[in-house]
């Protein structure tokens, strides 16, 4: 077993900080390069930290943990300053981070600039942490590209794999004590890679972009460079490059510009994550700070089409996890927390959901401009007739409404509404898919007159 040194205590600087917002998530405070993890079900944001409206260059002087039980209300939980790792001493290149788990223990990886990888060591997700190496985990000789920007990826089995690199990517597996490599770093191939500096193929130098990012979807692996993405059914590859997230149709009126000097595809750098079965991309933006070296950190909803690929997101400032009745229909695949729930692409060009058991439900937390509501309108696709339950706050919540759907057999949605009663704002609605919709009906979105 390895065991660590713990010569290097660094202090865990705990705040009162408590942000609520919609995107950004924790608006003015420069939070970038986010990674999100969900550790008992509660979410921990590890990222950088650009210092100051006033940059007129990347100023990032530490590293940050945020945590939130919503992704609305978020608290800043502790700082790891350079001065407290191996780099020893005040440092202005504080770039992107990410986060392990493993035995009890939790791995806090960092980037020392564009050029080497170190990592602290807690028993909590916010610290106190320790440097137990001493020294960089990826020096900056280990292979030709730079080794920054990392991202942990950890495998159904339990192993992990860190991935690192600029233009060309590389993943090593981690040995159990997650902070030396089990194995040389392998390089990536993708096949017909685009980026930022690359729309149509022709930039062999700078093929991609950094900041990569692994995760995994229904047995198939998505490696992304920030709105970028390419698919493999292996973990070290090849990948087929895919497409982008974002396009020119994301954009709600007013977070389209500014943006990066190479247009709005550049600087997206983010991660994926899962939370109460619903997909999110938490990503950087400058829409709102006007200035590329102040970023701020969104949130948006992920959704998968039936061959895997995703679709294009939705760049607002509703963000995730809220609502507002006043602003027309929620769509019903953007929920909060699910259960017995798939998603399935519809004639639309978008998403529905449908009930797989019995007694599934869906949450929508947070729904502001209730008070004044009287009536719920769904927008649905049902074979037969079918019940749904309107309650409060959860599947045993108090009842606010029975809803009987009627068939339909023009495989055309339609709208039904029903009264509702003791309605407030900021309150959350729980939908109850009764045994009778079970594969049978399916919601395309929902609103309250």
């Amino acid at each position: 077993m390895h065991t660590i040194k713990t010569s290097l205590i660094i202090v865990v600087i705990i705040t009162n900080t408590l942000v609520v917002a919609q995107n950004p998530i924790v608006p003015n405070k420069g939070l970038n390069d986010p990674h999100i993890h969900i550790f008992d079900d509660i979410a921990y944001l590890y990222a950088s930290h650009d210092k100051s409206i006033e940059n007129k260059g990347f100023v990032m002087e530490d590293w940050w943990v945020w945590s939130s039980p919503d992704l609305v209300n978020w608290t800043r939980r502790s700082t790891l300053k350079p001065d407290n790792t191996y780099i020893g001493k005040s440092f202005q290149s504080c770039w992107a981070t990410d986060v392990g788990y493993k035995n009890g223990k939790y791995y806090w990886y960092f980037s020392e600039g564009n050029e080497q990888t170190g990592v602290v060591v807690g028993d909590s997700p916010v610290g106190p942490w320790n440097d137990p190496l001493g020294k960089p985990l990826l020096s900056s000789e280990l292979t030709p590209t730079h080794e920054y920007d990392m991202a942990v990826f950890e495998e159904d089995n339990g192993e992990h794999y860190i991935f690192f690199g600029v233009w060309d990517y590389y993943v090593a597996k981690l040995n159990n004590d997650m902070i030396s490599l089990a194995e040389t770093p392998k390089k990536i191939i993708i096949n017909n890679p685009r980026g930022p500096y690359n729309r149509d193929g022709n930039n062999k130098s700078m093929p991609t972009d950094d900041k990569p990012f692994v995760h995994k979807y229904n047995n198939k692996y998505y490696l992304s460079w920030g709105c970028f993405y390419a698919m493999s059914d292996n973990l070290y590859g090849p990948y087929d490059y895919v497409d982008t997230i974002i396009k020119e149709s994301s954009f709600a009126k007013g977070y389209a510009n500014p943006t990066w000097p190479n247009g709005f595809l550049q600087g997206r750098h983010g991660s994926f994550f899962e939370w109460h079965n619903q997909w999110y991309f938490a990503y950087c933006d400058i829409s709102q700070t006007n200035n590329r070296w102040f970023r701020d950190t969104f949130i948006s909803y992920v959704h998968y089409k039936d061959n895997g690929e995703i679709a294009t997101i939705r760049v607002d400032g509703v963000g995730v996890g809220q609502y507002d009745a006043n602003q027309g229909f929620i769509e019903a695949e953007d929920y909060f927390k699910a259960n017995g729930i798939q998603k399935t692409e519809n004639v639309m060009g978008g998403f529905s959901i449908r009930s797989n058991e019995n007694s599934a439900f869906v949450v929508y937390p947070n729904i502001e401009n209730l008070k004044a509501k009287s009536t719920i309108e769904f927008e649905v696709l049902s074979k037969t007739e079918t019940e749904v339950e309107v309650r409060d706050g959860s599947p045993t919540g108090k009842l606010l409404s029975t809803c009987k759907l009627p068939g339909n057999t023009t495989n055309a949605f339609i709208n039904e509404s029903f009264k509702i009663n003791e309605l407030y704002n900021g309150q959350t609605i729980c939908l109850v898919f009764k045994s009778s919709a079970n594969s049978n009906l399916k919601l395309n979105r929902f609103r309250f007159k």
